[in-house]
């Protein structure tokens, strides 16, 4: 009896053993469209919105709270007759430029369009005159005669002398 016990608790602990990495590979369950064209339009829609949590993922990728929610509601207004550019009109609307993967060159984003290049351009001026200054200062220095002495003794001798 008491065998058996311990073969049944042995059996279960290798059956939740075996059981438990599946549950860690399990992935989100993907929401069933009532309509699947609606659907496609949600997805193609949401891979050119940027998530607002995640900000370097789209928000079709993204599995943050905030992006499930929006992606709700990009759903709720396509079946709701309103068009594409209609429902990311919304979107800028309420979250600014910045939910888009290509926001729209304007005033108000000239500096994230335009920002990278002028840093770069900075920064290889900076390594310029940063060049151009260390030369300078290099050229000014030169050897005294004692040093010059001292340095062709040393070059003969090859360092032989201790």
């Amino acid at each position: 009896m008491r065998l058996n016990m311990k073969l049944a608790q042995r059996a279960g602990l290798a059956i939740f053993a075996l059981w438990f990495p599946l549950a860690a590979v399990a992935g989100e369950a993907v929401p069933v469209a009532e309509d699947p064209v609606l659907e496609q339009r949600m997805i193609a829609l949401s891979e050119d919105l940027r998530c607002l949590v995640c900000q370097n993922e789209s928000l079709a990728g993204s599995r943050a709270e905030l992006a499930q929610d929006l992606r709700q509601e990009i759903r709720d207004q396509l079946r709701a007759g309103k068009s594409d550019k209609e429902v990311i009109n919304y979107l800028t609307q309420r979250y600014g430029d910045f939910v888009l993967y290509k926001p729209p060159l304007k005033p108000l984003t000239w500096l994230l369009w335009f920002g990278p290049f002028v840093l770069l351009i900075g920064a290889a001026g900076g390594f310029y005159l940063y060049l151009k200054r260390r030369g300078a200062r290099l050229a000014g220095e030169s050897l005294s005669a004692e040093e010059k002495q001292r340095v062709e003794a040393l070059l003969r001798n090859n360092g032989n002398e201790s």
